[in-house]
């Protein structure tokens, strides 16, 4: 404000008024927006949730950074609500139907098949989820944070595809099965190669969206590298999963592209896969016809994962209603087909068999609500260039949301970050949105 003052002396009376006038709004917006502290706080939340450096540095384990980075984001925030008399969160119907999971998981409590280790989930792992869902739709609430975050993510995929990669030319695999996988980057997220795959599966729209919105040559050339290394370390995963959300992506964007300026990207793209097909890993090819002949493939996983789904069914036919209990679809399996300690690998069945058909109800009501919200930003923001930028990246996130869409199909991370941080991101979408159309 001072500096539009000093610099004015000399302008007419009109032009003066004008300039404080917008210069007022801009730190009215400011105010609105919230202090930088929660902003970078849960940036450093992220970094901390993809990267794991306490696994490099021993030394920080004792700190619990992601405990640490998540609370100085949540009581920063509130503070600073507090202090501005404003509301301490925006309350949207995707926040109401999240809320809505969490309390049928909490009235459904008395019927799981362990109480105890239900709420220890619910407080462990979901309620967490959640505060993360909530906080990133209120604090990226700008266009400046929007792209710092997706800037973040594309940035952050850089060390994890890089592992991967150096991991399959190190020869460093899981063990001596029949299919080789490599090992895994040490992190909450990450501790296997399909979680990897997904992990970069999800932040690779966002990537290409940034690098469609750079006019610079340089910045638009790296993020077009960062988006090739991650398609790289996906093939290098042998997920067949990952496989299928890498190519799904690739025809989304192919069919958008193919109608904008940006076509040449298309054919370029096009060309360099073809070009790059003879060098696809020994064994990738025999790996991917087991998608859809899953008595051919030699580690017994898709079998497996066949017969989890036809007994998770099962279940969901025998208590449609309550369910095994938030978190409990381990228990209500082993009782199913036998002892085998492991989880239904499809989101959605998770939902089913945990919470019944209506905790899979809210969930896909809280997924379609979320790509629905990106759609409405790309529709408030198309065709005009000045927000082009909100346009690509809103573009960008429900390609990601699409891409789990797919992935859930074949995951086990129901009430995990992988969704909810790309959900997450659609609400910040629409809060900058509306900061901008409004201001």
């Amino acid at each position: 404000m001072r500096a539009a003052q000093r610099c004015a002396w000399w302008q007419p009376e009109t032009l003066r008024e004008a300039v404080a006038a917008s210069s007022e709004s801009a730190d009215v917006g400011t105010e609105s927006a919230g202090g930088r502290v929660p902003f970078w706080a849960l940036m450093a939340f992220t970094f901390v949730l993809l990267l794991a450096p306490q696994e490099f540095i021993p030394a920080l384990a004792p700190m619990r950074l992601g405990l640490l980075t998540a609370a100085v984001a949540i009581t920063t925030h509130v503070a600073d609500r507090f202090t501005h008399r404003r509301p301490v969160m925006r309350v949207t119907r995707e926040t109401v139907v999240a809320a809505g999971i969490a309390i049928w998981a909490l009235v459904t409590l008395p019927w799981s098949y362990w109480p105890g280790g239900s709420l220890a989930f619910l407080l462990d792992m979901y309620f967490k989820t959640l505060a993360i869902f909530w906080l990133l739709g209120n604090v990226v609430n700008t266009r400046e944070r929007l792209r710092l975050a997706a800037w973040g993510l594309a940035l952050m995929a850089v060390p994890l595809a890089a592992f991967g990669v150096h991991e399959y030319h190190a020869g460093r695999f899981m063990d001596e099965g029949p299919v080789k996988r490599i090992l895994s980057y040490e992190a909450p997220l990450t501790s296997n190669p399909n979680d990897l795959a997904l992990v970069l599966n999800l932040i690779l729209p966002v990537t290409l969206a940034l690098a469609l919105l750079q006019e610079a040559t340089g910045p638009r050339l790296l993020l077009l590298g960062c988006a090739a290394l991650d398609a790289v370390a996906v093939i290098l995963t042998f997920s067949r999963a990952g496989f299928i959300c890498l190519a799904l992506t690739g025809l989304i964007y192919v069919v958008k592209l193919i109608r904008r300026p940006e076509r040449g990207w298309v054919v370029a793209a096009i060309v360099l896969i073809v070009a790059c097909a003879p060098l696809l890993p020994s064994g990738y090819l025999e790996r991917l016809r087991t998608i859809t002949d899953i008595r051919s493939d030699p580690t017994g996983s898709a079998q497996e994962r066949w017969g989890d789904t036809q007994a998770a069914i099962r279940l969901v036919s025998q208590s449609p209603i309550i369910g095994a209990g938030v978190g409990m679809n381990i228990l209500a399996l082993n009782d199913m087909r036998g002892a085998l300690w492991k989880k239904v690998h499809n989101v959605y069945l998770e939902y089913a068999v945990d919470l019944g058909v209506p905790g899979l109800v809210l969930f896909l009501a809280i997924q379609a609500g979320c790509f629905r919200t990106a759609a409405s930003v790309m529709r408030r923001t198309a065709g005009r260039s000045v927000w082009r930028d909100l346009f690509l990246l809103a573009e960008g996130i429900q390609v990601s949301l699409a891409v789990f869409a797919v992935a859930a199909l074949f995951h086990p991370v129901a009430y995990h970050f992988y969704f909810y941080y790309m959900a997450g991101l659609a609400l910040a979408a629409r809060a900058a949105c509306e900061a901008e159309t409004q201001g």
